[in-house]
């Protein structure tokens, strides 16, 4: 659950279903600011790429700030 302020990420698979982090071996950070959520992912996109996710949506609290957004480097 994310926290009514905090950024983090909804990762999602390639047809746009929502994935559980927990199952590509990761924990998505909520983070006290969006640069610190956005620097996250620039860190770990490959991995996560490698893992199934194929896009990710920011978010704060519950509300979409932006995305999906690709995950593919092309």
């Amino acid at each position: 659950m994310t926290s009514p302020t905090g950024w983090t990420w909804r990762l999602l698979d390639p047809a746009g279903a929502e994935l559980d982090p927990a199952d590509l071996g990761v924990e998505v950070p909520v983070e006290d600011a969006q640069g610190e959520a956005e620097s996250w992912l620039g860190e770990h996109w490959r991995t996560l790429l490698e893992r199934g996710a194929a896009s990710a949506t920011l978010l704060r609290g519950d509300t979409v700030v932006y995305g999906p957004m690709g995950l593919s480097a092309s």
